[in-house]
């Protein structure tokens, strides 16, 4: 009975054994396929996200999948990988720097609006890749802070590879028409500015430059975070200045405000002249302040062409912690005023003339040639010939002294011309006035020398009732040196 039933089965043909055969071909690619995915999700254990496997394409998916597999491929990448061994997982770290390279594509070109998901999975990777605690600075810790700073080499993070296409990312992402600002504020919120500015103090120039247009990106599109972010680069300046004399990262941040102030609203905030007063004028404080001097600069220049009366507060500042022992920031300030005072009116230049000329007067009769020939280089500035030319009833008698002195004794023969140009050029502007001054300065040169010689007098005396005084005991003896 059987045999019946099995003889009337039809019996299998060479095509039905073909299709098995590709049957299981299909299915063994499929296990091999599976087999990777298997090792990717090994390596990248977050990495799939809603069943979409990062490592697709973004042209391989329909529009609405494409944001979940954007957050798929932001989660593969945030897995971070050693770099100081170049040889470890490095098929894993050339597999995630192209899926960065997708994400920065697909951020620039792509069409479709953030999620609050696809925002919050895109902080979150920038902030394991990018957020970390630097190494201390060891180098020049026995002098100060950019006295030798500008002979090192600067240096470079192994993980720069990453890292830039991470910042190129962030860059894109925040400035893109798709980011809904109200949504984003939520997760680039305070505590991820405060460790986007701890990243300034990275030693690799590179980073900080990228860091610098990302700020200035971030100040410019969350409106709500802007007092926060002034206050918290202010706080990194009163702690630069007056606790640690160390942070690489100055110079960007003052380069970043340098834009910010040229966009400040008319008339200025009283918080923003507090900036000026309390955070930027006492950076000229350090001693390395070379390394940044030339945005600082910028950003009190922005300042005096927003609202020209700050000029004599500046003015005021620069006096205050004038560099008396230093000639290279000398010659740096005296730059400054230069600036500053092509800047001036007539009416803040008055109420800062005589402590400004004084100190003039005293960089005039520096031993230090180039300060000494700076200062004197204020009298090839037509704008300051214009003040001195309105003032000089007052100005004139206080510089005509070192003037003198210079004429008469320095020994820099370059000073001694400038100097010789200067005498000629008030002579010129006001001969009455100018021989007056020299009267004057005669006068007191005569006083001076009849003060000196009644103090000799009064020391030979001295000597002389000391040498007939009788020794006696332990009192002191007044020994007169041999005649030669």
């Amino acid at each position: 009975m059987l045999k019946q039933i099995l003889s009337r089965l039809p019996r299998k043909s060479p095509k039905s054994s073909v299709t098995i055969d590709s049957a299981r071909t299909d299915s063994a690619n499929e296990n091999v396929v599976v087999s990777k995915r298997a090792a990717s999700s090994a390596v990248f254990p977050s990495s799939v996200v809603a069943g979409i496997e990062p490592l697709l394409a973004f042209k391989d998916v329909p529009t609405s999948e494409k944001m979940n597999l954007f957050v798929s491929k932001l989660n593969l990448c945030s897995v971070v990988f050693d770099f100081t061994d170049h040889k470890k997982n490095s098929s894993e770290k050339e597999l995630k720097r192209q899926t960065l390279i997708e994400l920065v594509d697909f951020v620039a070109t792509g069409n479709i609006k953030f999620t609050e998901i696809a925002i919050s999975a895109m902080c979150k990777m920038c902030a394991l890749n990018l957020f970390r605690v630097f190494p201390p600075n060891y180098r020049s810790t026995s002098s100060g802070v950019g006295e030798n700073d500008d002979n090192d080499e600067p240096m470079f993070d192994p993980a720069w590879s990453h890292l830039q296409i991470v910042y190129d990312l962030l860059l894109k992402f925040v400035t893109s028409s798709f980011l809904d600002a109200k949504i984003a504020k939520k997760y680039i919120d305070h505590s991820f500015i405060l460790r986007l500015l701890d990243l300034f103090d990275s030693e690799d120039p590179r980073e900080r430059e990228c860091l610098k247009t990302i700020l200035h990106r971030i100040y410019g599109k969350f409106m709500v975070h802007r007092p926060f972010i002034r206050k918290a680069v202010s706080n990194i300046f009163y702690r630069f200045v007056f606790e640690t004399e160390r942070h690489n990262g100055i110079a960007e941040l003052l380069e970043t405000f340098g834009s910010v102030v040229s966009g400040f609203a008319l008339p200025l905030k009283e918080e923003h002249k507090i900036f000026l007063w309390r955070a930027l004028i006492p950076l000229h404080k350090p001693k390395c302040l070379g390394v940044y001097f030339q945005q600082l600069s910028y950003c009190i220049t922005q300042f005096i062409d927003k609202e020209p009366k700050l000029a004599s507060v500046v003015i005021k500042g620069l006096l205050k912690c004038w560099p008396i022992t230093n000639s290279q920031k000398e010659v740096m300030f005296l730059g400054e005023l230069e600036e500053i005072l092509e800047a001036i009116n007539m009416a803040e230049f008055q109420t800062v003339m005589v402590p400004l000329f004084w100190r003039i007067g005293r960089c005039i009769n520096s031993f230090h040639f180039q300060v000494a020939e700076r200062a004197l280089f204020l009298w090839n500035n037509d704008q300051i010939i214009n003040l001195i030319m309105h003032n000089r009833q007052v100005i004139l008698p206080i510089v005509f002294p070192a003037l003198e002195r210079n004429a008469q004794s320095h020994w820099n023969q370059a000073v001694l011309n400038l100097t010789l140009n200067v005498r000629k050029m008030f002579l010129e502007m006001d001969q009455d006035l100018f021989l007056a001054s020299q009267d004057h300065y005669k006068a007191e040169v005569e006083k001076e020398n009849l003060v000196a010689e009644k103090r000799r007098e009064t020391w030979d005396r001295l000597e002389n009732t000391a040498s007939l005084q009788p020794i006696a005991g332990n009192t002191a003896v007044l020994v007169t040196p041999l005649a030669s």
